[in-house]
């Protein structure tokens, strides 16, 4: 099968940072899906992992965590799933990734692909929609009934991946008053397009943006991206009792004492703990991709799709890593097919 891998970490920039090659398919067994990817999406995770971690002596990784396809074959223990079923994942990033013609993942973290969307469509949406999902109502505990009427809630990186879904999710399901934040007119414009009620500046004071526009706190912060930088304003915005949830890697040590005197709360969210652990609650991540499907299917939720690359491809995926790393991406970067 074609896949595309490499054999050392590195900057992007390196030669073979990223490279077409050829491997065997895989077979499935137990609750493995084999499946033919149809679609892929590249995100922040894709390149952490290429710039830092190497393959075996002799062998090439494969990464890429976002994946839209066909089930082929499956395990003798698979239930929820037959073969010719159009599937979406985010995988296990401890496993071989969606940079391959064919994959093999456990059908507990899979989802029925939405009806309404195309491939390159749909594989703009799992590991950001398992993620802004896991966020709002497993960590930081919202309802999804609307009901959340007096909450607050405060989005950092709202124009980015994780954001654009979490954004439309707090909107359509939680009922809070939902602020979202941009630095540039374009992600400020998306940022309203998927319905916010307000945006803000993350390169200005937190407490000031907020209070011009009438906010003098907020009950929940969701911050995704440079949460060192903006510890103190997250501090000082937060209601008295207030949650704190973060997905990005800070630079420098957090000094959570200063949560204390407000009785905050932190909360840590990595949408791979399910499958790198086998938790019992594993099979959540079927149920709320399917959940997520059925709301996509209804027009309640759009797709994240920013930009579509062409084929997967290693060119194709060296533009999209860099511009990743850029920082300016503006919803997800899709790549479709492998005719190379």
């Amino acid at each position: 099968m074609k896949a595309i891998g490499y054999q050392t970490a590195g900057a992007i920039t390196a030669p073979n940072a990223l490279e077409n090659i050829t491997l065997a398919e895989p077979t499935a067994t137990g609750f493995d899906l084999l499946v033919e990817v149809k679609a892929i999406s590249v995100n922040p995770v894709d390149t952490k992992i290429r710039a830092s971690s190497s393959a075996p002596a002799g062998e090439y990784k494969i990464i890429g965590w976002d994946a839209v396809g066909v089930v082929k074959a499956v395990g003798e223990n698979v239930s929820l799933f037959n073969v010719g079923d159009e599937v979406w994942y985010a995988g296990d990033i401890s496993r071989s990734g969606s940079y391959a013609e064919y994959q093999l993942v456990d059908e507990r973290i899979v989802g029925h692909k939405p009806k309404s969307l195309t491939y390159a469509q749909a594989a703009a949406l799992p590991l950001t929609g398992i993620t802004a999902w896991e966020i709002l109502f497993d960590r930081l505990g919202l309802p999804q009934d609307g009901s959340a009427t007096d909450a607050r809630i405060l989005i950092i990186g709202a124009a980015g991946g994780v954001g654009s879904i979490i954004t439309q999710l707090a909107v359509k399901l939680t009922g809070a008053e939902v602020i979202g934040t941009a630095s540039r007119p374009e992600s400020t414009a998306w940022v309203q397009k998927l319905g916010a009620d307000a945006v803000i500046d993350h390169t200005k004071s937190l407490s000031g943006e907020l209070a011009n526009i009438g906010i003098a706190d907020v009950t929940h912060v969701v911050s995704l991206t440079q949460t060192d930088q903006h510890f103190d304003e997250i501090v000082q915005v937060l209601k008295p009792q207030g949650k704190l949830a973060l997905i990005d890697d800070p630079k420098g040590p957090l000094d959570v004492m200063k949560l204390k005197r407000k009785s905050l709360s932190l909360h840590w969210e990595l949408m791979f703990t399910r499958s790198l652990y086998q938790t019992e609650d594993m099979i959540a991540q079927h149920h709320l991709l399917n959940r997520l499907s059925a709301l996509i299917d209804t027009s309640e939720l759009q797709s994240t799709f920013g930009e579509h690359y062409g084929t997967i491809n290693a060119q194709n995926l060296i533009k999209a890593h860099t511009l990743i790393e850029s920082g300016k991406a503006i919803g997800k970067i899709v790549l479709e097919g492998f005719n190379q």
